[in-house]
């Protein structure tokens, strides 16, 4: 019976993330945002404390620093909300779930990272700073 209902689930949905990520990737979640008549996509960037669950009911759990306030925010891979997750960076952690990350401060809550590569196998470049001249 629960094989039966099982490979029901997984037919009748489609998850949106198309990207392969694990616990301590770097991510950009573009979340669709809904004001009003008004929709527009909000990018939620931060990093991967979790993935939990199988099939249908699979979710992630990504944390961010919003002006000296940890910000996490816990995704459905199935949900209509996630229009697309980049993956900007993976994470070199030896766990699975990253609660300790909460308590670090500063230098202690950094990660080890290595940047993603595109599809085409070049390394991400990372955002260069605009220099004004005054």
């Amino acid at each position: 019976m629960q094989d039966i209902v099982r490979r029901i689930a997984s037919q009748k949905t489609s998850s949106n993330v198309k990207v392969n990520f694990k616990t301590g990737d770097t991510v950009e979640v573009h979340v669709r945002v809904k004001e009003g008549e008004k929709e527009r996509i909000q990018i939620f960037k931060g990093l991967v404390i979790k993935v939990q669950g199988s099939g249908s009911g699979r979710s992630f759990t990504v944390r961010k620093m919003s002006d000296g306030v940890g910000v996490e925010r816990t995704f459905p891979f199935t949900s209509p909300a996630v229009e697309k997750v980049r993956l900007i960076s993976h994470g070199t952690v030896r766990r699975s779930r990253l609660y300790y990350i909460r308590n670090r401060r500063g230098k202690s809550a950094r990660i080890a990272f290595e940047l993603a590569r595109d599809p085409d196998g070049k390394a991400a470049e990372k955002a260069k700073p605009v220099a004004s001249k005054e």
